[in-house]
């Protein structure tokens, strides 16, 4: 079994992948990442979810990680090592990934966006812009003979919503979430809708431009934990895919063991 590492802002994220390829996701588990935890601690939360998938610490064969948080990278690496005994795989420099970055400087291109466009080219070909919805909101559009081309970067609609109740003394913390209609008639509900229409109308205006300024068809397939709020309300997202991060690092961990 391969161990899928996404160290992102908000969450780490753990996938278990099985199946010759990796194809197969058994199971998927999410650490808050702003929590300061020592690589024991990482050790213990790891060997109990592996346990509530039904694995052993001796079942996981290897680990991808790929990290846009530094910080964390020292006590989770030596948890991995420590308490399995493996020495990961990171995504970065020298890694064979497949696809070509030909933005202006590709070392400045997230290791996660990476993988996200890795997932998308190889499971459902290209052209296609690549959506992540996470902290941070990315479209990537990798071209049809698998190079990345451009990239968007924009915050993201929980980002949004702390800077709108933290910057302002009387409007309360809500949840993030689809409204029941635009006609709020108080201020909880007047919120969530105009965060979700405000950011879905972001949404369909990004993917519009991309269209109108490049040549030819592609397919939209979005990722990220906040999507999946986005997915039914618009037709211009192709597909939603929970998994594509992990799907994205199957490929790059095959690529770099034939």
């Amino acid at each position: 079994m391969l161990l899928a590492v996404d160290i992102g802002n908000t969450n780490i994220v753990l996938g278990f992948l099985d199946g010759e390829q990796g194809e197969r996701i058994t199971g998927t588990y999410r650490i808050t990442t702003k929590a300061n935890h020592t690589s024991d601690e990482y050790g213990l939360m790891i060997t109990e979810f592996l346990a509530m998938s039904g694995y052993h610490t001796s079942d996981v064969q290897d680990v991808i990680i790929v990290s846009v948080v530094p910080k964390v990278m020292h006590s989770f690496r030596a948890s991995i090592v420590k308490f399995l005994g493996i020495d990961p795989m990171i995504v970065g420099p020298g890694i064979k990934t497949g696809i070509n970055v030909v933005i202006d400087n590709p070392k400045t291109m997230g290791a996660d966006c990476l993988a996200d466009c890795v997932g998308a080219y190889f499971t459902y070909g290209g052209p296609v812009l690549v959506a992540d919805f996470g902290t941070a909101t990315t479209f990537n559009y990798v071209d049809g003979k698998g190079s990345i081309r451009s990239g968007l970067i924009t915050t993201g609609i929980r980002t949004a919503a702390a800077a709108l109740w933290n910057e302002t003394a009387q409007l309360p913390e809500v949840e993030i979430t689809r409204p029941k209609s635009i006609l709020a008639t108080n201020t909880k509900d007047a919120m969530q809708a105009g965060l979700y229409y405000n950011f879905l109308g972001g949404i369909e205006r990004t993917i519009r431009q991309f269209h109108q300024e490049i040549d030819g068809e592609f397919r939209v397939i979005a990722t990220g934990g906040l999507g999946r709020m986005f997915k039914d309300d618009t037709d211009l997202i192709d597909v939603y895919d929970p998994d594509l991060i992990f799907k994205g690092l199957a490929f790059i961990y095959a690529r770099n063991t034939r």
